[in-house]
């Protein structure tokens, strides 16, 4: 059949879950068998949120194919098992440089380069190459920002001469917001009305409304919306708060927007989505009765969003090993010797997250020694695989001036350093080891039992590496360097068999967990972390 296209605007505020609601819709027309395929426009002018500091943006995500992207395709990923790429997302940063690039060439044969149609033809053509690529059924597009906010309009406006082009094979999905006035104790809806007479002034009409709240909507509420804003009463969905965001597809399947959808694009279907799987996880979920409590130790510990992979990876294997996840979060910037036994005793786990720069790296090394010495399960990812490294080398190895250099560039015992290749490069955009690399594992390792092969494929994003010239050392000295990239020999994760779980990774393991398929190297850490609990409290 041909492409259908749905597009999910917002209005109101922002974070009310457009992602979230994306990510449903995809999940519930997977699951009726249909081809799917998410992406996002994000409105700001940089070329990619790889340079963003996490305090503006949150996690950065990175896609199988090296491109560094905003944190809700981490989201599309976890919802619909399928694995994005560059061509899902999309900056005003990427579009403005396509166009200007056309037109440094030529390609405009000297007309004047102007929004509309030149912008505005860029952003129609990324929507309908996705769409084209694999003949998806579905292309789910969401317009990062607010309806109102200047920079999001040529995105709009493309959406708005999309809808003209390709008739009832698109529509536009709107989430809003109802706010609950304490003081009146009653709900508003002026703001959907705003927001949609928004949307309405550059020549959009939503087909369905999506109702952000905290409390039930009533259907007299709801007709209400209806009425003023030109919405069929059966097309106007509330989205209430949940215990968790999985519970929203099924949410938005007892509404029956999924049957809304299909039938508003003219798209023949029957029977039921199957959610068999979905339902699985969410029954475990909801069963879980015993806690489980992981300190994750970085320094971004304050920012909700700064390692949202890593937070739902850990969810996800708790989830599958029947428990409830307790996530302590553990300030590296305020660890010491004096007070890291009072910040860490009494966890299940540890994580030792990933991150870049010199802030916090001192109480990471305190963390791992502290983990080490009382062989409480431990997870380094990235930087904190990179600090496994040096701490082992100060207090095991005897080189107390061990570093990377990237934290000391005088270090004596450079035992990270920077890729051979990377030692020229100033520019920081888009210049580090990114995206999916081979890993191959030494066979009998408590890594390879966890992935159950020898051969895999996980994602990067840093600069620095283990410094090779220091293997040996490090192996006689008990820690064992497990993984290694086929071609260039880079070591990929180093553990210590001496230890119950003690195991660092170069790539991000957290970017390919899912739903329907969780991470089995955080379903090894989670069980160790069981085991270890059990055997605490036996004693």
């Amino acid at each position: 059949m041909d492409t259908r296209y749905i597009f999910v605007t917002g209005g109101v505020v922002s974070s009310l879950g457009k992602g979230i609601i994306s990510s449903s819709i995809a999940r519930l027309l997977l699951s009726r068998g249909f081809n799917v395929t998410i992406q996002k426009f994000d409105p700001y002018i940089n070329i990619d949120p790889g340079t963003l500091n996490p305090y503006e943006h949150g996690e950065c995500y990175v896609t199988v194919d090296g491109h560094e992207a905003d944190l809700d395709l981490g989201h599309y990923e976890r919802f619909t098992n399928i694995k994005t790429t560059r061509a899902n997302n999309i900056t005003t940063g990427r579009v403005y440089q396509s166009v200007i690039d056309k037109e440094r060439r030529g390609d405009y044969l000297g007309k004047t380069v102007q929004i509309i149609p030149h912008i505005t033809d860029e952003i129609k053509r990324n929507v309908k190459l996705l769409g084209n690529k694999d003949n998806y059924d579905f292309v789910i597009t969401e317009i990062g920002g607010t309806v109102g906010d200047i920079e999001s309009l040529p995105f709009l406006e493309a959406v708005r001469q999309l809808r003209w082009e390709l008739g009832n094979k698109c529509i536009c999905v709107h989430l809003t917001y109802v706010p609950y006035i304490n003081a009146a104790k009653e709900m508003k809806t002026k703001p959907t009305q705003h927001s949609v007479k928004q949307l309405q002034q550059v020549g959009i009409q939503p087909d369905i409304l999506v109702l952000r709240t905290e409390h039930d909507i009533p259907v007299n509420m709801r007709r209400k919306v209806a009425q003023f804003c030109n919405v069929s009463p059966d097309a106007v969905i509330q989205s209430i708060d949940a215990p968790t965001i999985y519970e929203v597809p099924l949410m938005m399947h007892e509404q029956h927007l999924d049957n809304i959808i299909l039938e508003k694009t003219s798209t023949p279907y029957t029977g039921e989505p199957d959610l068999t799987k979905w339902n699985h996880f969410l029954d475990k979920l909801r069963s879980a009765k015993d806690e489980l409590t992981i300190a994750l130790v970085g320094k971004y510990v304050e920012l909700q969003d700064a390692y949202k992979s890593i937070d739902e990876s850990l969810f996800q294997a708790c989830t599958y090993n029947d428990r409830k996840l307790v996530i302590k979060y553990v300030s590296s910037e305020r660890l010491t010797d004096a007070n890291v036994d009072q910040m860490l005793s009494g966890h299940d786990g540890v994580i030792v997250a990933p991150g870049f720069g010199q802030r916090g790296t001192e109480g990471k090394f305190v963390a791992l020694k502290w983990c080490r010495e009382h062989d409480v399960p431990t997870f380094g990812i990235c930087l904190g695989m990179q600090s496994m490294v040096v701490e082992y080398a100060r207090n095991v190895m005897g080189m107390p001036d061990a570093n990377s250099v990237e934290l000391d560039p005088k270090t004596p015992h450079n035992v990270i350093d920077l890729m051979e290749e990377q030692k020229s490069i100033t520019n920081l955009g888009g210049t580090m080891r990114l995206g999916a690399y081979a890993c191959r594992l030494t066979p009998g390792t408590k890594v390879a039992q966890a992935y159950g092969t020898l051969d895999i494929e996980e994602r990067h994003r840093h600069r620095f590496e283990f410094n090779d010239e220091y293997r040996e050392a490090f192996e006689q000295a008990g820690m064992l360097c497990v993984g290694e990239n086929p071609q260039t020999h880079l070591v990929e994760v180093v553990e210590v068999p001496s230890c119950r779980w003690y195991i660092g990774t170069q790539y991000h393991p957290e970017y390919s967990s899912t739903v329907l398929s969780p991470h089995p190297l955080f379903l090894s850490f989670i069980r160790a972390a069981i085991d270890y609990h059990n055997e605490k409290h036996k004693q």
